[in-house]
């Protein structure tokens, strides 16, 4: 309903209730309609699913057109992040956020920090979910604000032509909220708490659940050793009860996410329930590692399993976990994804040990022999050493061209005496053009950095200690971080407009007229950054 609309409609309800509502105004009623868009999170869910529906449609039709997102663990950071999007870039299109498990086991528990093990408080994830849609709805109302004050302005001074252009840009103001896709871990259960915490995620506001191939009692960081995986049934029922979960809720296209650490997983807990020979079951049982037995006294309280005819027994560690064959992994993670396509999943995950797009496009090009529409999330992760990586790549592409290495040391590759060399330079240009040249490759629809704000506040607060507690003193912040959010036009410089304290004003000038005490007047000292 456009600004002119909403204030007739309020107009028009106000006149039905007479002489009680004579102190209510009708613009400003609408005004505080249009900074509350979303009246909750379903509203939020079923506006981003088909956001998200659209871009992949958009991929499909032409890869240059994948999506992007950094992990944001708290709702401030992701404010701040889409803010500096559309100051940018003019539009949030095909930039999403991402929200991570490990990000809050380690920043968001109460237990302090966790590795990525599944031990946080399951609630926690729906509460940042909640949190960073409240951040992003405040943004939208902000910037709203900012325009309405600018628009009293313009009819104050008889400025038609401003006042035109800034009903204009009301009109057609984009929001800040944008998908978010969510790390449900493992499922933090069975199917039934897979269920339920998806319902929590989804009523937050998520469009699109990650969920991992992992037990959920095992979880591990895709990036760390020790990962057990569970049978493809196992894992199905999951994906179904994440889609049981949208579709009870009327979030008839949100997007699930199958993530496979098959690539990197050499353990399973169970061995899966087959009913006939080829069936999915089957086929996990076989990648496990065996030995033929010819007797079957030989396996006192071991379980055996029939394979062509031969009695075989699966190597069991002292942990009880069965063990996969060596080299089986890059099978098992395309089964995998093929299994997750064709039973539900909407996007696939290959959580890989490097940033390698021949290796990741090796994987999708067999997974797109069953699947022509597959596409990819990958993580673009902060565990992979992006500078060694791809300068081993570039070196070891020189070397077998044929080409003059002598006067580069592979194994001191990441050292900064490289950054200026061809080798360097040409790694820093393959890095640069990664994920445009994956998405082309590869299949990736959907690019994301999960922990980037986590290294990014380690950064800048390390920076400031060191000059503010150092020679430096104040002058550490000054030139460090004050200034340039001036010369940069960082719009937190204003700190309490964006704490929400212009539109606090607002409100207490429609709640209370010329009687209203507002926090913005001359002796703010905030003015002092108006130029």
């Amino acid at each position: 309903m456009s600004y002119q609309s909403q204030i007739s409609t309020a107009a028009q309800l106000i006149a039905g209730i007479g002489d009680p509502w004579r102190g209510i105004d009708a613009e400003a009623v609408a005004r505080m309609r249009l900074q509350n868009r979303f009246q909750c999170g379903l509203d939020i869910a079923r506006y981003t699913a088909g956001i998200m529906r659209q871009d992949m449609a958009a991929y499909d039709s032409d890869p240059a057109a994948y999506t992007q997102s950094l992990g944001c663990w708290h709702g401030f950071i992701a404010q701040q992040k889409m803010i500096a999007v559309k100051k940018h870039f003019g539009t949030t299109k095909g930039r999403y956020l991402y929200l991570s498990g490990w990000m809050i086991a380690a920043l968001r528990s109460e237990f302090g920090p966790l590795p990525d093990q599944s031990m946080h408080e399951k609630t926690s994830v729906p509460a940042l979910i909640e949190e960073i849609y409240t951040f992003l709805r405040q943004a939208d109302s902000r910037e709203l604000s900012l325009l309405f004050r600018d628009l009293d302005k313009a009819r104050e001074g008889g400025n038609e032509v401003e006042e035109k252009r800034l009903l204009n840009a009301i009109e057609n103001h984009e929001t800040h909220v944008v998908p978010i896709i969510a790390d449900i871990d493992a499922g933090f259960g069975n199917a039934e708490a897979t269920y339920l915490l998806a319902k929590k995620m989804i009523e937050a506001g998520a469009c699109a659940l990650q969920i991992e191939n992992q037990v959920s009692d095992e979880k591990q960081c895709g990036h760390q050793d020790g990962k057990v995986t569970v049978p493809h049934e196992d894992f199905l029922a999951k994906i179904r009860a994440c889609r049981y979960a949208f579709l009870e809720l009327g979030v008839d296209d949100g997007i699930i996410v199958a993530r496979t650490d098959s690539l990197g997983a050499g353990l399973t807990k169970q061995i899966a329930f087959s009913r006939e020979p080829g069936d999915l079951g089957d086929q996990y049982n076989g990648f496990l590692d065996c030995e033929e037995i010819e007797d079957v006294g030989q396996a006192n309280g071991d379980v055996i399993i029939n394979r062509g005819g031969k009695l075989l027994r699966p190597r069991r560690l002292p942990s009880n976990l069965y063990q996969f064959r060596p080299g089986t992994g890059e099978d098992r993670c395309v089964l995998d994804c093929i299994t997750s396509l064709e039973n539900g999943a909407d996007l696939i995950w290959i959580e890989t040990e490097k940033p390698h797009i021949e290796q990741i496009a090796g994987m999708v090009d067999r997974i797109r022999e069953k699947v022509p529409t597959a596409k990819l999330a990958y993580n673009n992760s902060p565990s992979f050493n992006w500078t060694l990586n791809f300068r081993q790549q570039v070196y070891d592409a020189w070397a077998a061209d044929g080409r003059d290495v002598g006067a580069y040391d592979r194994a001191r590759l990441m050292s900064a005496d490289y950054d200026s060399t061809e080798l360097g330079i040409e790694a820093d240009e393959r890095i640069r053009t990664f994920q445009r040249d994956a998405a082309k490759r590869a299949g990736i629809f959907h690019h994301l950095i999960t922990l980037p704000t986590y290294h990014t506040a380690a950064l800048s607060t390390d920076n400031l200690a060191r000059e503010y507690f150092g020679e430096a003193g104040m002058l550490g912040y000054v030139r460090n971080v004050q200034r340039e959010e001036i010369r940069q036009g960082i719009a937190c410089v204003k700190h309490q407009n964006m704490s929400g304290s212009d539109i606090g004003d607002d409100h207490k000038e429609y709640f209370a007229g010329e009687a209203a005490l507002k926090a913005g007047g001359a002796h703010n000292t905030m003015n002092q950054f108006a130029a």
